[in-house]
Protein backbone atom coordinates (compact mmCIF):
# COMPACT_ATOMS: atom_id res chain seq x y z
CA UNK A 1 0.00 0.00 0.00
CA UNK A 2 1.40 3.62 -1.10
CA UNK A 3 -0.12 7.02 -0.36
CA UNK A 4 1.05 10.49 -1.29
CA UNK A 5 0.94 13.98 0.33
CA UNK A 6 1.40 16.87 -1.72
CA UNK A 7 1.44 20.07 0.44
CA UNK A 8 -1.61 22.90 -1.17
CA UNK A 9 -0.78 25.90 0.95
CA UNK A 10 2.25 27.53 2.19
CA UNK A 11 1.80 26.52 5.80
CA UNK A 12 0.66 23.15 6.84
CA UNK A 13 -2.12 21.95 4.60
CA UNK A 14 -1.68 18.35 2.77
CA UNK A 15 -4.07 16.39 0.48
CA UNK A 16 -3.45 12.75 1.34
CA UNK A 17 -4.13 10.20 -1.32
CA UNK A 18 -4.02 6.36 -1.64
CA UNK A 19 -4.48 4.11 -4.14
CA UNK A 20 -8.90 5.00 -4.05
CA UNK A 21 -7.74 8.21 -5.13
CA UNK A 22 -10.06 9.51 -2.07
CA UNK A 23 -8.66 12.98 -0.52
CA UNK A 24 -7.99 13.47 2.93
CA UNK A 25 -7.01 16.92 4.24
CA UNK A 26 -4.23 16.80 6.79
CA UNK A 27 -3.41 20.40 8.53
CA UNK A 28 -1.40 21.57 11.58
CA UNK A 29 -3.97 22.62 14.41
CA UNK A 30 -1.54 25.23 15.80
CA UNK A 31 -2.03 28.14 13.56
CA UNK A 32 -5.05 30.17 11.54
CA UNK A 33 -8.09 28.23 10.04
CA UNK A 34 -7.97 24.30 10.46
CA UNK A 35 -8.77 22.68 7.00
CA UNK A 36 -8.26 18.95 8.12
CA UNK A 37 -7.71 16.55 10.43
CA UNK A 38 -4.53 16.35 12.40
CA UNK A 39 -2.11 13.41 12.08
CA UNK A 40 -3.15 12.20 15.55
CA UNK A 41 -6.88 12.82 14.80
CA UNK A 42 -6.86 11.01 11.79
CA UNK A 43 -4.60 7.56 14.16
CA UNK A 44 -8.12 7.77 16.43
CA UNK A 45 -10.33 8.00 13.33
CA UNK A 46 -8.25 5.00 11.78
CA UNK A 47 -8.87 2.54 15.00
CA UNK A 48 -12.14 3.40 14.75
CA UNK A 49 -12.65 3.39 11.00
CA UNK A 50 -11.23 -0.11 10.98
CA UNK A 51 -13.29 -1.67 13.85
CA UNK A 52 -16.55 -0.07 12.80
CA UNK A 53 -16.06 -2.02 9.62
CA UNK A 54 -14.70 -5.00 10.92
CA UNK A 55 -18.19 -5.18 13.51
CA UNK A 56 -20.88 -3.87 10.64
CA UNK A 57 -19.21 -6.67 8.68
CA UNK A 58 -19.31 -9.46 11.01
CA UNK A 59 -23.00 -8.31 12.33
CA UNK A 60 -24.61 -8.59 8.89
CA UNK A 61 -22.99 -12.19 8.04
CA UNK A 62 -25.13 -12.73 11.71
CA UNK A 63 -28.31 -11.41 9.86
CA UNK A 64 -28.72 -9.32 12.58
CA UNK A 65 -29.85 -5.35 11.88
CA UNK A 66 -28.00 -2.89 12.93
CA UNK A 67 -30.32 0.37 12.55
CA UNK A 68 -27.95 2.65 13.91
CA UNK A 69 -23.70 3.19 14.42
CA UNK A 70 -21.68 5.61 16.39
CA UNK A 71 -18.31 5.04 17.76
CA UNK A 72 -16.42 7.87 20.06
CA UNK A 73 -12.57 6.70 19.93
CA UNK A 74 -10.49 8.73 22.68
CA UNK A 75 -6.79 8.84 23.25
CA UNK A 76 -4.39 9.97 26.37
CA UNK A 77 -1.44 11.15 25.19
CA UNK A 78 2.03 11.17 27.50
CA UNK A 79 5.18 13.35 27.12
CA UNK A 80 8.17 11.02 25.29
CA UNK A 81 10.99 12.77 24.13
CA UNK A 82 9.68 15.89 22.31
CA UNK A 83 6.39 14.36 21.43
CA UNK A 84 3.03 13.12 22.56
CA UNK A 85 2.05 10.17 21.48
CA UNK A 86 -0.69 7.65 22.43
CA UNK A 87 -0.22 6.07 25.44
CA UNK A 88 -4.40 4.62 25.92
CA UNK A 89 -7.36 4.71 23.58
CA UNK A 90 -10.44 3.58 24.25
CA UNK A 91 -13.24 2.84 21.85
CA UNK A 92 -16.68 3.43 22.70
CA UNK A 93 -19.47 1.38 20.30
CA UNK A 94 -23.26 2.34 20.18
CA UNK A 95 -25.31 0.18 18.86
CA UNK A 96 -29.01 -0.04 18.20
CA UNK A 97 -31.20 -2.31 16.02
CA UNK A 98 -32.09 -5.86 16.36
CA UNK A 99 -29.37 -7.19 17.95
CA UNK A 100 -28.48 -10.23 19.87
CA UNK A 101 -25.96 -8.55 23.03
CA UNK A 102 -23.95 -11.89 22.77
CA UNK A 103 -23.25 -10.94 18.56
CA UNK A 104 -22.53 -7.31 19.58
CA UNK A 105 -19.67 -8.54 22.27
CA UNK A 106 -18.79 -11.54 19.84
CA UNK A 107 -18.26 -8.56 16.60
CA UNK A 108 -16.18 -6.65 18.82
CA UNK A 109 -14.34 -8.44 20.43
CA UNK A 110 -13.51 -10.11 16.98
CA UNK A 111 -12.66 -6.84 15.65
CA UNK A 112 -10.32 -5.78 18.47
CA UNK A 113 -8.12 -9.00 19.00
CA UNK A 114 -8.35 -10.89 15.72
CA UNK A 115 -9.40 -8.51 12.56
CA UNK A 116 -8.61 -4.58 12.93
CA UNK A 117 -5.09 -4.12 11.19
CA UNK A 118 -4.75 -0.69 12.54
CA UNK A 119 -5.60 -1.68 16.21
CA UNK A 120 -3.59 -4.58 15.65
CA UNK A 121 -0.29 -2.51 14.53
CA UNK A 122 -0.94 -0.10 17.63
CA UNK A 123 -0.69 -3.36 19.96
CA UNK A 124 2.50 -3.32 22.39
CA UNK A 125 2.62 0.47 21.97
CA UNK A 126 -0.79 1.82 23.08
CA UNK A 127 -3.24 0.07 25.24
CA UNK A 128 -6.47 -0.29 23.57
CA UNK A 129 -9.37 -0.68 25.85
CA UNK A 130 -13.32 -0.46 24.43
CA UNK A 131 -16.84 -1.24 25.71
CA UNK A 132 -20.35 -1.74 23.58
CA UNK A 133 -23.69 0.18 24.22
CA UNK A 134 -26.38 -1.84 22.69
CA UNK A 135 -30.07 0.27 22.23
CA UNK A 136 -28.46 2.45 25.14
CA UNK A 137 -27.42 0.19 27.47
CA UNK A 138 -23.51 -1.11 28.33
CA UNK A 139 -22.87 -4.50 28.10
Amino acid sequence: MKVTLNRINQDYLFEGKGPNNVSVLIDNKTDGIVQGASPMELVLMAVGGCNAIDIISILKKQRQQVTSYKIDVEGSRKEYLDARPFEAIHVTVHLEGEIAEAKALRAAALSFEKYCSVSLTLTGCVNITYNVILNGTEL
